[in-house]
């Protein structure tokens, strides 16, 4: 459709009004591609990397599809991780803030079972959660998807990776077989058609180029022989470059955890993401890093969806995706909005293969550039912030707004120096400069908050 403006869509009104209220006034390609093809109830299968406004795209499709005065589960989204589906969440509630009485519910492994049957048991709209939980409480009868008429396949490609294959088919057996299928995945290889295949019905294909504006970032690569030389190389380009935050990608968690390990070794301000970690560790690693207090994540491309970061400086692929899409879609989280962005690339002559495909499928002309010799007398980048965890979320009605006004209430400290703050159900992160922080951490200690003190503590 040549109007890209939401208002050119058959949406509720309410619906409209609040994308208005947020700002969201033209579609982004996916979404224009995508979104008149959903209201009509056709399945789809759209293919677009993170930062595509996939989630925008499906969620206002359930949205529309919704019968709020129907209390059953009407559509179920499922993610291959709980970050990401604390995000798409997230976002579905942002979109549906116009509609009353929506109730959107995340079940995800990793997190206590009693208050999901709970929650399950006073019913829910809309579901999203991990193939795993959701299958667990499938096998249990805690949900009854009788009534869903719409189901998102969300990054389908990593939920493969990750093994989920065989719990997705048991989810997909328990719906209606007369449903809409929305499945969007950042890659497409033959396993993702195949499943594809399987849950959709005549569905419209869309591809959104999954390639950059090569002028939004550069990309350099270089010939490194040996972990040895790799871990000497990534410490000459962070030093030179001076990132403020960056992602290096690798692709085993043991890779990730020699390359964190190194880096720490180094004096670098850097923390790890993989599958291993329990769930409490990888949130705080999610929330250092989004917040500016750690500069530097060593991550898996699994470990690293839902990851949710503005202005990300440099991404460096320690080690070379398999498929160069993957490759495509990694360096995609560095120059966005307009921003400028760097990419280094490491390879080995063993790996000459994997390059030529990336030169190919980018349709670029790559060609080896010369390492930078290690700066002499160059720290390495300290982040200016640090997180204060406080033991007290949303379940104790805990808001932003009290954490900022108990550390600024007294005019001592400043907003300007306080940074993100990040509610959970039962916890609250909000990262403080380096200066002020003790200071910040006595306020938050010996204050009081909906009239109770709570525990805080720095997260090192």
């Amino acid at each position: 459709m040549s109007d890209t403006s939401f208002s050119a869509l058959n949406l509720k009104p309410e619906l409209l009004s609040n994308l208005e209220t947020i700002g969201f006034t033209n579609m982004t390609p996916i979404q224009a591609q995508s979104l008149p093809a959903i209201l009509k109830g056709q399945d789809v299968i759209g293919q677009g990397k993170t930062g595509s406004g996939k989630t925008a795209a499906f969620g206002l499709g359930v949205l529309s599809n919704l019968d709020v005065k129907r209390f059953r589960v009407q559509a179920l989204v499922l993610c291959p991780t709980r970050e990401l589906a604390d995000q798409v969440a997230t976002d579905i509630r942002t979109l549906a803030r116009a509609i009353h009485n929506i109730k959107v519910l995340t079940l995800c492994g990793g997190m206590p079972m009693g208050p999901q049957i709970g929650s399950l048991e006073h019913g829910a709209h809309i579901l999203v959660g991990t193939p795993g939980r959701i299958l667990d409480h499938l096998s249990k009868d805690r949900i009854d998807l009788s009534e869903l008429n719409t189901l998102v396949l969300d990054e389908a490609d990593r939920m493969l990776d990750m093994g989920f294959q065989d719990a997705l088919e048991a989810i997909i057996d328990q719906a209606p077989a007369k449903r809409q299928t929305l499945l969007f995945s950042a890659t497409y290889p033959d396993s993702i058609q195949q499943i594809a295949q399987k849950v959709t019905h005549d569905a419209l294909m869309i591809k959104v180029a999954a390639t950059h504006d090569t002028s939004s970032i550069k990309q350099y690569f270089y010939k490194v022989e040996g972990s040895e030389a790799r871990d000497d190389a990534l410490e000459a380009l962070l030093l030179k470059h001076q990132p403020e935050s960056s992602v290096v990608f690798c692709n085993t968690k043991r890779e990730v955890q020699h390359v964190a390990d190194e880096l720490h070794h180094r004096g670098f301000s850097v923390i790890e993401l993989h599958g291993d970690m329990e769930q409490r560790e990888r949130d705080q690693a999610l929330v250092q890093f989004a917040n500016k207090s750690i500069s530097i994540l060593v991550a898996t491309d699994v470990a690293a969806r839902g990851l949710d970061v503005d202005n990300l400086d440099a991404v460096f692929n320690f080690e070379l995706s398999r498929d160069p899409e993957v490759h495509v879609h990694r360096i995609g989280r560095t120059g966005r909005a307009g921003s400028k962005g760097l990419a280094f690339s490491f390879f080995s002559e063993k790996e000459m293969y994997r390059v030529a495909q990336i030169d190919e499928y980018m349709d670029i002309a790559i060609e080896p550039a010369t390492l930078p010799q290690k700066p002499s007398g160059v720290a390495p980048y300290q982040a200016s912030m640090v997180t204060i965890q406080i033991d007290g979320g949303k379940k104790q009605k805990v808001r932003a707004g009290d954490i900022l006004g108990a550390l600024t209430s007294d005019g001592e400290l400043s907003a300007a120096h306080i940074g993100k703050i990040n509610l959970s159900a039962m916890r609250s992160y909000v990262a403080v400069e380096k200066g002020i922080a003790k200071k910040a951490l006595s306020k938050l200690s010996n204050g009081k908050m909906k009239g109770r003190q709570f525990r805080a503590r720095f997260i090192k």
